[in-house]
């Protein structure tokens, strides 16, 4: 449901955008979450992230979030139009909380039910909001819903009806108590009607309005704030140059967005962006994607775009993005508080990142996701969850301290256009390795020439490197050594994170 870039089977690499938005945490449980301690330090390598599933029933599931009113209550959306209640003691209810099926529109891959938030008031007010795409054109929607009195009061419509898919959809109260909510680029492949870089459109953008009350004939107001109220613009708009924000999330602690956008095919991308710079932002599309440029023709002189913290290619096994959040909860700080956690819809990765405290970002592949994770959510507490879509089911996240099975050593030389790199690899575990295959990321640029003492294929950005045969088998404490001879554009940087066999691996340089 992330809204892909490819055609595809089914549901596996399509236009996925029926994932489902993250909700963010109330006012009262965001403080306690921020004030959890400071960043971890544990290297990412040495994290192993699991999932236990706690509910199984689910149909399509697409978002969660957590009532800060002591129930200890999950929320959960189903595409269909559906809300179910988990509860750790009894179990996911089988009669939804929540039923409007009749007023969804739940055609095609990426339509139906996409986000829920919960008014910053829920515990006294019992108001929440649910985005959706609407009966009978699949125009994306924005309503109220109160839960008293089961009464759904559509707020906001966008149209969007030539494609089902990149309906965006994610939803959140920021720490600022205004409601953000994501638009997909009306659909189709290559955005088609040049929405991304536009400002007369909602599609491919995320909002912020003020729902706690109306202006005028609307039934909520602008923020003042907002970049483009006064200006040649659509007073809504807060961010623009999504192609598909299926998951975005607010970190209360610093009130930053990290935004995971789906690729049309070559970069999967997440955007981290702090206060100062999030009103007005462009995040590129479709001028960019990626790092790339994607369409010259909607790139304009002097434009200032944001540049994604991370990217990564479908060469990795990989089909869309799903943005999660950063991690602010009790019972695993140690090891990754502060960290962002997000996964991929098709490749199952969980992608930890962590700024460096050099102005980047550390990265790691950390541990495997179910099949089709389609959102994140968290308890008042800031414990993770995650549902996954076919089949539907909920589960939980936990974190554990292990030390990296491998270790890498790089030795390299550059020159002109030209560079080595030879990889030394330890078994810094307890038993033998008997095959391996060592998987890594090269820079924009690089390209490999030869190899030697390895079976390598690159594929985009992906170097796959396969043991040789004579060297498949490498006993505990001991090493083996490949390399290869690569091309550059003038960007010699090494390769920023390793996994063996599916495990990531410290490195040293």
């Amino acid at each position: 449901m992330p809204g892909r870039r490819w055609a595809a089977p089914v549901l596996l690499a399509l236009s996925l955008p029926l994932l489902a938005p993250v909700n963010a945490l109330t006012p009262s449980a965001a403080a306690a979450a921020a004030t959890s301690g400071s960043a971890a330090t544990v290297p990412l390598e040495e994290i192993h992230a699991t999932t236990t599933q706690v509910a199984f029933g689910l149909r399509r599931p697409t978002a969660i979030a957590a009532p800060d009113d002591g129930t200890e209550r999950l929320f959960i959306t189903e595409k269909r139009g559906t809300v179910r209640v988990y509860h750790p003691d009894t179990g996911l209810a089988q009669a939804p909380i929540i039923d409007i099926t009749a007023s969804v529109d739940e055609s095609g891959n990426e339509r139906g039910l996409l986000g829920i938030a919960l008014a910053p008031d829920f515990a006294r007010s019992q108001d929440l909001y649910l985005a959706y795409t609407a009966l009978p054109d699949g125009a994306v929607t924005l309503a109220r819903y109160r839960l008293d009195d089961a009464r759904l009061e559509p707020l906001l419509s966008q149209e969007h009806p030539e494609h089902s898919n990149h309906n965006g959809g994610q939803i959140t109260f920021g720490k600022d108590g205004l409601l953000y909510m994501s638009i997909g680029d009306g659909g189709g492949s290559g955005d088609p009607f040049d929405t991304g870089q536009r400002l007369d459109t909602l599609l491919g953008k995320i909002l912020r309005i003020d729902v706690s009350r109306s202006c005028g004939d609307l039934a909520y107001c602008v923020p003042q704030d907002n970049p483009f109220v006064g200006e040649d613009g659509l007073d809504e708009i807060w961010m623009y140059g999504g192609r598909n924000p299926w998951r975005f999330s607010v970190d209360h602690a610093d009130g930053s967005l990290w935004i995971a956008d789906v690729g049309q095919g070559r970069w999967e991308e997440i955007n981290h962006v702090k206060p100062g710079g999030q009103a007005g932002a462009n995040l590129g599309w479709s001028c960019y994607e990626g790092l790339e440029v994607f369409d010259e023709t909607q790139c304009r002189s002097g434009a200032a775009y944001t540049r994604p913290v991370f990217t990564y290619s479908p060469h990795t096994g990989g089909c869309a993005v799903i943005g999660g959040q950063v991690y602010r909860g009790q019972e695993f700080a140690h090891l990754v508080g502060g960290t962002y956690i997000a996964a991929d819809y098709c490749y199952s990765t969980v992608w930890a990142l962590r700024e460096n405290g050099a102005g980047g970002y550390a990265q790691a592949e950390i541990g495997e996701m179910p099949t089709q994770v389609t959102a994140f959510g968290a308890t008042p507490e800031g414990e993770l969850y995650v549902v996954n879509d076919l089949p539907g089911g909920l589960h939980r996240l936990s974190f554990a301290h292990e030390k990296p099975a491998c270790r890498i050593a790089i030795a390299t030389r550059t020159w002109g256009r030209g560079m080595t790199v030879d990889l030394t690899i330890t078994n810094a575990g307890t038993t033998p390795i008997n095959g391996w295959t060592l998987r890594f990321p090269l820079s924009r640029g690089q390209s490999v020439v030869s190899d030697w003492n390895t079976d390598l294929t690159q594929s985009g950005d992906m170097i796959i490197a396969g043991d040789a045969g004579h060297n498949g088998s490498i006993a505990p404490g001991q090493s083996v050594t490949m390399g290869y001879l690569a091309d550059h554009t003038g960007d010699t940087s090494l390769p920023s994170r390793f996994s063996l066999n599916r495990d990531a691996c410290a490195v040293t340089r």
